[in-house]
């Protein structure tokens, strides 16, 4: 039976794991980095290092089988990154930007985001100041969960003063996006953004 609870720091390798399983807009991204790190030290693993009590997993019989992860205020939590997260992998892994573009491996897209990492666009983050990060592997999807994963991370939000929370979706990814419409997201005014969409929902 699966359970909702908040996250320890003995669930860090799950958080990687269930990350880099799904990291493939929501598919099994395993067979496509040589460094099985790299996605989930993007997308899971310093909200756990420095915002564990936004962070909350569910685990089964096999262990972490999914998250949710979050800050209250994104532009705080990017400073503090930048500050303390960042550099540690800079230190480990070259920046390509002298590679061209389409001749980059997979891997190389990845530390590339850890020397210049994405940040929401400025009008989303100024009404919807905190985002979330959701992954669940897919024999636990379509039960529930992740509603059940939703409620209980903002709620945590809202009693960490947040008044609305946004998040990125791949505009590939149309099953996340039906998802999130779901649960009460809806499409940011603006979408400044090239293959991302940008969702919002209010905590007031």
């Amino acid at each position: 039976m699966a359970t909702i609870r908040p996250y320890r720091p003995q669930d860090l390798e799950g958080l990687y794991a269930v990350c880099l399983k799904t990291g493939d807009s929501g598919q099994d991204a395993t067979t496509l980095y040589r460094d099985k790190h790299l996605i989930g030290a993007i997308y899971a693993a310093p909200y756990g290092r420095y915002a564990p009590d936004l962070a909350f997993v569910v685990e089964d019989q096999g262990g972490v089988a999914g998250y949710i992860v979050g800050a209250a205020d994104t532009r705080g939590f990017e400073a503090l990154l930048e500050d303390r997260w960042w550099p540690m992998l800079r230190a480990a892994h070259a920046d390509p930007q002298g590679v061209p573009w389409a001749e980059r491996t997979p891997d190389q897209h990845l530390e590339r985001l850890f020397h210049k990492p994405n940040a929401a666009p400025d009008p989303v983050v100024a009404v919807y100041p905190a985002h979330l990060h959701i992954n669940l592997l897919p024999h636990l999807q379509g039960q529930g969960m992740g509603q059940r994963l939703i409620d209980t991370h903002l709620a945590a939000l809202k009693a960490a003063g947040a008044c609305g929370v946004h998040l990125g979706v791949s505009e590939a990814n149309t099953r996340a996006q039906r998802f999130y419409d779901i649960y009460g997201f809806s499409r940011f005014s603006e979408q400044p953004t090239p293959g991302t969409i940008w969702m919002v929902r209010d905590l007031a």
